[in-house]
């Protein structure tokens, strides 16, 4: 078995690290990659971005979003979080078969003392009936990556406001996440353990899967990215991880809608989204304005259904002048993701 250990933080460059040596390096042995990000939330390939993320709480919070080319559901990762993916031969007979993927790490756990941890359901992993970990799997070219989530130490707190969306504001044909009890590993591993930092964390299962006692005795097994797997690394990070079309964009149809009472009227805010862009919006309500919202409607057609590029459009307008006395702040929120 070979080995990668990535050195950035940003989630969008490890995923197009690890689509890239899945793709391109060619290993005669199964390849394992660890990585640790900055808080971030990356949802599954055939998700709807804007249903599973609370837009508000990662603007305000620089929270990273984007979207992983395998299945499953949305997670929230920081700094507490270690990411590992193992990477075979496709075979079709283990495609969709986690257990055979995830035990080594299971193993490695129980070593540290977290002997409860489990492979549970379809593709998580749990400790005392709590989930820990969430896996997922992609395949081509004859290759199939397994990667999950190993929470040591992540913030909860954050990640039940990052992950939370009003469940009557969206609707969509975009598979959803399924929220489950949480929990970090730290609690559960040996007194030993209890107070590695998540890079000694990951240096540990390293060697528990290596069998081996230090670092050095594995170097031999570690692969490290070249300067020209580096550029065509940048290339796929612009196409897929960075790029508003693949995070956004490739969302299924949905609607979004926004109501809210003011002493002055109510306002109510509905889109139609294909594509990550609004093709129909309606504007209701009994307030009142010298002048026709048809005005701003016509504005926000075809428009990405993005929080900056509407606000760019409401800018535009005296807005006082089509809802009378309604706080133009308040306004901005209903017509913004």
């Amino acid at each position: 078995m070979y080995y990668v250990v990535m050195k950035d933080r940003d989630i969008r460059d490890n995923l197009a690290t690890e689509q890239y040596l899945m793709n391109n390096v060619k290993f005669d042995e199964p390849l394992v990659l660890f990585y640790i990000e900055k808080p971030c939330i990356i949802v599954g390939r055939n998700q709807n971005t804007i249903e599973e993320i609370n837009s508000d709480y990662i603007k305000d919070n620089n929270i990273t979003v984007t979207r992983r080319i395998s299945g499953g559901g949305a997670v929230y990762q920081d700094l507490g979080n270690l990411c590992f993916s193992f990477v075979v031969d496709s075979d079709d007979k283990n495609f969709g078969d986690f257990k055979s993927f995830t035990q080594p790490i299971i193993d490695a756990l129980h070593q540290m003392g977290a002997t409860t941890a489990e492979v549970s359901g379809r593709n998580d992993l749990l400790v005392d009936g709590k989930k820990f970990s969430g896996n997922a799997m992609y395949s081509r070219n004859n290759k199939t990556f397994s990667h999950g989530t190993l929470s040591l130490d992540v913030d909860l707190d954050v990640l039940t406001k990052a992950l939370h969306v009003s469940k009557d504001k969206i609707a969509s044909k975009g598979i959803k996440s399924i929220r489950s009890r949480v929990t970090n590993l730290r609690p559960y591993l040996a007194p030993e353990y209890q107070d590695l930092t998540t890079e000694q964390f990951r240096d540990r299962l390293l060697l528990e899967l290596f069998h081996a006692d230090n670092l050095d005795e594995i170097k031999d097994h570690e692969y490290v990215v070249t300067d020209a797997d580096q550029k065509e690394i940048d290339k796929i990070k612009e196409q897929y991880y960075y790029n508003w079309d693949w995070v956004y964009g490739k969302s299924p149809a949905f609607t979004a809608k926004q109501r809210k009472h003011f002493d002055m009227g109510t306002v109510d805010v509905r889109y139609n989204i294909e594509n990550g862009k609004i093709e129909h919006v309606e504007i209701y309500g009994d307030f009142f304005g010298m002048k026709d919202v048809n005005d701003i409607k016509e504005k926000l057609l075809n428009l990405k259904y993005d929080r900056e590029e509407i606000l760019n459009v409401l800018n535009q307008f005296n807005l006082d002048d089509y809802f009378k006395g309604i706080p133009n702040d308040q306004l901005s929120k209903l017509f913004t993701p």
